[in-house]
């Protein structure tokens, strides 16, 4: 997949999203991708400092845990690590973060805070683009 770019926006911050986000960002990135993923409202969740450690899995779905357990699932914390590992484009949505009241030092390292231009101007000649 050289010279093939990826363009993820992540919007939602449960436990499912997240493996969406970054199993499909990382499988990406494994292929010689490009790959920059936009976090915005609840989405920022899956690259706060604490918060992507502790998502929630939705209701009724709590026997998925078990599942993730006995097919040795990675964490999204290691999920987070690989992705950075393999310069996976991680940016912060700024307005969210203003109206939210956060700042970047309660996210991961690593990641960019930009506007929607910001995402714009990395996505505009992705070959893929895909929202979770």
């Amino acid at each position: 997949m050289a010279n093939t770019k990826v363009a993820i926006i992540a919007s939602n911050g449960g436990l499912f999203d997240a493996y969406k986000v970054f199993n499909i960002a990382t499988a990406a990135a494994a292929s010689d991708a490009e790959v920059g993923i936009f976090f915005t409202f609840e989405g920022l969740n899956l690259i706060h400092k604490e918060a992507h450690k502790n998502l929630a899995l939705p209701e009724g779905k709590e026997h998925f845990a078990e599942g993730f357990k006995q097919a040795n699932v990675p964490s999204i914390e290691e999920l987070v690590q690989v992705a950075q590992e393999m310069d996976v484009k991680m940016i912060g949505c700024q307005m969210t973060m203003d109206v939210m009241n956060l700042d970047k030092d309660q996210f991961i390292e690593g990641i960019e805070v930009g506007g929607a231009a910001t995402f714009i101007e990395f996505s505009k000649d992705a070959n893929i683009t895909l929202t979770f």
